[in-house]
């Protein structure tokens, strides 16, 4: 169920979670490369902890609303999916409500392009970063800012466990339309 805000963006509603990450094979893992940073965090509970593929590790903010995570890369990417770790059972006020995700080319032009809300979710959260535009699939950008707007229960501080950025395998052959799979397929892939 997607409504549109006044600002243009998509604003979703996201129930539950998936206890294992299941992403489409297509897609690869673009943010290990990145740079990665936080608005604020307790002693201990940093940025690290959002990388380490450990469900118990967890980044805990710090300070005022909103908090962010920010995703810097060296050169324009193409992402797809954004897909988030959180745990209302064991969480419950820490537990983000509102996610705001917004991209651009750093600080100075970030523009939101999604805007979800999460019901008591508990395991991993898929938010497609694709348009309402079938031809809009992935973003192209050079920053990614993952906002939480609010927690559940009010609370103040947040917890998230695990953050994971998807985009689209690269063509393994530069400037080929098709993308060929099989070794004979690419073998003949060229005209002389």
């Amino acid at each position: 169920m997607a409504t549109e805000s006044s600002e243009g963006e998509e604003e979703t509603k996201l129930m539950g979670g998936n206890p294992q990450l299941v992403v489409d094979g297509d897609l690869r893992e673009m943010a290990k490369n990145a740079a990665w940073s936080v608005s604020s965090c307790k002693p201990g509970n940093g940025v690290s902890s959002l990388r380490d593929d450990n469900y118990e590790t967890y980044w805990q903010s710090d300070g005022a609303q909103p908090h962010l995570v920010n995703i810097q890369f060296q050169k324009k990417v193409k992402l797809q999916l954004v897909a988030l770790y959180v745990d209302f059972n064991l969480d419950e006020s820490y537990t983000p409500s509102k996610i705001s995700i917004r991209a651009g080319d750093g600080f100075h032009n970030l523009k939101e392009i999604k805007t979800v809300e999460l019901v008591k979710p508990t395991g991993w959260v898929y938010i497609s970063l694709s348009g309402s535009d079938p031809l809009e699939t992935f973003v192209n950008t050079f920053m990614l800012q993952i906002g939480v707007l609010s927690n559940h229960l009010n609370g103040r501080d947040t917890h998230v466990r695990q953050i994971k950025v998807y985009g689209p395998q690269p063509n393994p052959i530069p400037h080929q339309p098709f993308q060929f799979t099989s070794t004979e397929f690419i073998t003949y892939s060229t005209l002389r």
